[in-house]
């Protein structure tokens, strides 16, 4: 690590912000929130993106292809690291991220206005994965910007309280998507939304790139950046340096797997799987579900800067840890009570009319495959699974004979599965027959053993749901609200666009973003809701282990040190 303890009491001393300091952390931070509102839209309203673009397919399989095409911007994140990274360091923080906010507020307006599957085919769904990953670049380049612009003016000893004002920004922009998509809903109403309405959230971020790009006109370039320019010691070539040198890319290699990693899957645990999960698997209305997550973000968002704060004192490697630890013991606990307390009838039934399914194990295939039809799981194992899956029922599985045909037991109740035979692409008559008979029978005995087709409000204990769910968010400041100081700490200020941008943004674009892919890709797999818990668990687990072990503390390092 190139930067080196601080010696300078007077910078150390604790004093009150300036004006040009409230101004950056204002500034920046506004146009964060702005960008991460345009990035998080397309989350929030995964489902109807889902019919809407991915209407070609069945509606499990649309799902899960909609979540691989949310997935799609995180996965070139990093690219956009290196690129805006690159520019970072050799001609400024200020104008960077300029850039990077010009891409993702058109990009976002034009999916406003994108015809659907249903207007021009496979079209659709080929540009809007195209503007996910212009998106993916941008963010890839505004995150390391405007932490590093930010950290670079604040002085030491309060560098994690002044940039954990930029962690409050992802979660801020997701609230801000979600009140604004609750608005428009309840203001022209489901049909109306689901329909067309579902794309003004999209066309208002035109107004709010114009408010972003405005203010951050008005910034100045980060001093620690103007100084190392003054004295000639900018980078000719800051990916060689920060990805060539061993002793810099040892650092990028643990700051992913022992920090960002960790920090990523805790982070879209709380908040975009705890969402997903509420919908998909509890079956909570989609105005209550999205209403919950966004009173947890407004009581949990002033965490970020407790911890930002509280990590000058105590150190930043402690309080993410922590976080991370805690994710490992309780995801399990708290899932299962958030069952309890959004769907009791769900919960109740699982406990006592569990669903098993019985089948060779050579005639099934994995559920989680986002580009199957429907007539590609026509064995009876696949059949049974299937029509579970797309009702978001929980099952266990049993190893059956060789060849035979599989069985699914809810209760007392048996149902014998059929399956299909396929003529010229489609089911042939007979088997449509059999399998609207078979799904019939299921939803007549899943409906006698208890199983509701959707949670009941009237039975909803909402303060314990918003408990648990703020428990999670307050778990996401943990890990996320020092991580910011701690990235920046790590690397000299020459490369430090680039060295923490390309970190973070793996972290936080493969590992994060892949997680709602992935966690539902398990539960569609194994059978069980809670399987997808294993994602951040182990990952979590992972970072817990290489960051405590390996990682140093940098809250007292002197980032102008190396300038």
């Amino acid at each position: 690590m190139a930067t080196t303890t601080a010696p300078l009491a007077a910078r150390a001393t604790p004093r009150p912000m300036t004006p040009e300091e409230k101004k950056v952390i204002f500034a920046s931070s506004l146009g964060t929130v702005f960008e991460w509102y345009d990035f998080y839209l397309y989350g929030s309203l995964a489902a109807i993106i889902a019919k809407q673009f991915f209407s070609g397919l069945d509606a499990g399989a649309a799902f899960i292809f909609a979540l691989l095409a949310f997935a799609a911007g995180f996965l070139v994140r990093p690219f956009g690291a290196l690129v805006f990274g690159r520019l970072g360091d050799m001609i400024g923080r200020k104008y960077t991220f300029l850039v990077t906010i010009l891409i993702m507020g058109i990009s976002t307006f034009i999916v406003g206005i994108l015809p659907t599957y249903a207007s021009i085919g496979m079209a659709a769904p080929v540009i809007l994965i195209v503007l996910r990953m212009l998106q993916g670049l941008a963010l890839g380049g505004e995150y390391g910007g405007a932490a590093t612009y930010v950290a670079e003016h604040a002085p030491h000893g309060r560098r994690g309280a002044y940039t954990s004002w930029i962690q409050t920004t992802a979660t801020l922009g997701l609230f801000l998507s979600l009140l604004v998509i609750l608005g428009t809903r309840t203001a022209m109403g489901e049909a109306a939304f689901n329909d067309w309405g579902w794309r003004i959230p999209f066309l208002v971020s035109i107004l709010l790139l114009g408010i972003s790009v405005w203010i951050r006109l008005s910034l100045s370039e980060s001093p620690a950046f103007q100084k190392m320019k003054a004295e000639g010691k900018t980078s000719k070539a800051p990916l060689s340096e920060s990805f060539g040198e061993w002793k810099n890319l040892k650092i990028v290699i643990l700051a992913l797997v022992g920090l960002t990693a960790g920090q990523a899957v805790v982070w879209y645990t709380g908040q975009f799987y705890a969402l997903f999960f509420l919908m998909q698997q509890l079956k909570v209305d989609a105005v209550t579900a999205n209403l919950m997550i966004a009173a947890a973000l407004l009581i949990g968002t002033p965490f970020f800067l407790v911890f930002g704060s509280l990590s000058d004192k105590v150190g930043r490697k402690p309080i993410i840890m922590l976080g991370c630890v805690l994710a490992v013991l309780t995801y399990f606990p708290a899932f299962k009570m958030l069952t309890e307390a959004a769907n009791p009838d769900l919960a109740k039934a699982q406990a006592t009319a569990g669903v098993v399914v019985t089948a060779d194990p050579a005639t099934c295939s994995f559920q989680g495959n986002p580009v199957a039809r429907e007539i590609d799981f026509k064995s009876s194992c696949d059949i049974a699974k299937r029509y579970l899956v797309q009702n978001s029922v929980s099952y266990d599985n049993a190893a059956g004979a060789p060849g035979s045909q599989a069985v699914v037991k809810i209760g007392d109740k048996v149902v014998t599965a059929p399956s299909g035979t396929v003529v010229n692409h489609k089911f042939d008559e007979a088997s449509v027959k059999a399998i609207a008979a078979f799904k019939k029978e299921m939803a007549e005995d899943l409906k006698l053993a208890g199983y509701p087709t959707k949670a009941d409000p009237a039975k909803m204990n909402k303060l314990m749901m918003l408990a648990i769910l703020t428990y999670l968010v307050i778990l996401v400041t943990m890990v996320y609200g020092p991580i910011a100081a701690m990235l920046v700490e790590l690397f000299p200020t020459r490369i430090r666009y680039t060295s923490m941008s390309l970190p973070y943004h793996i972290g936080n674009g493969w590992f994060g973003g892949l997680l709602p892919t992935t966690s539902f890709a398990l539960v569609a797999s194994a059978g069980n809701m809670y399987s997808g818990l294993w994602y951040p668990i182990v990952i979590a687990g992972m970072t817990v282990v290489i960051g405590t072990l390996f990682l140093p503390e940098t809250k007292d390092v002197d980032i102008y040190a190396d300038a």
